[in-house]
């Protein structure tokens, strides 16, 4: 019941998050300028996204396994589904570590609270596949849905969509 209840929740903010793009574009003339509706909330997620990516970005696997929770799960639109920790922290030491440098686009963060849960986090982001090119891919979207459990905030459900790069 609890996977359902966490899956139900992914889904519905994805159709969320998409509809909520389709709709703004459908508007023409319409103009979206975000504001936090908590700038202390919205500074404490942009500085832990700003952790986990240093991290991500120089292979430091302790701070990463620190802030991805025990029972995360991933949803990558060209990988599928991951939902083992320690598989996704092997991926990651194997084709990230060295190779690939996350860039987050400048003033995309986009943070919601989840009352008595935590909060997510929608933003763009690129990458630059040292291996490939010095050029960063287009910018793709990513969610995340943070989880603040005893003092401390984890990545729960990361949702990344990389816009046909």
């Amino acid at each position: 019941m609890k996977n359902f209840k966490s899956s139900a929740l992914l889904t519905i903010l994805i159709v969320l998050v998409i509809s909520g793009t389709a709709s703004a574009q459908s508007q023409g003339s319409y103009t979206y300028t975000y504001k936090p509706e908590s700038q202390e909330l919205y500074n404490t997620i942009v500085h832990m996204d700003s952790l986990y990516f240093n991290a991500y970005n120089t292979c430091d696997m302790d701070t990463q396994t620190a802030i991805l929770a025990d029972s995360i799960e991933f949803y990558h639109d060209r990988g599928g589904l991951m939902t083992s920790k320690k598989d996704l922290l092997d991926a990651i030491k194997k084709n990230i570590c060295g190779k690939v440098t996350r860039v987050l686009v400048q003033g995309s963060i986009e943070v919601y609270a989840i009352a008595g849960f935590g909060a997510v986090e929608i933003g763009l982001h690129r990458f630059i596949n040292h291996q490939e090119s010095e050029t960063p891919s287009k910018p793709g979207k990513f969610v995340v849905i943070w989880r603040h459990i005893n003092n401390k905030w984890q990545m729960y459900r990361i949702v990344s969509l990389h816009a046909g790069n």
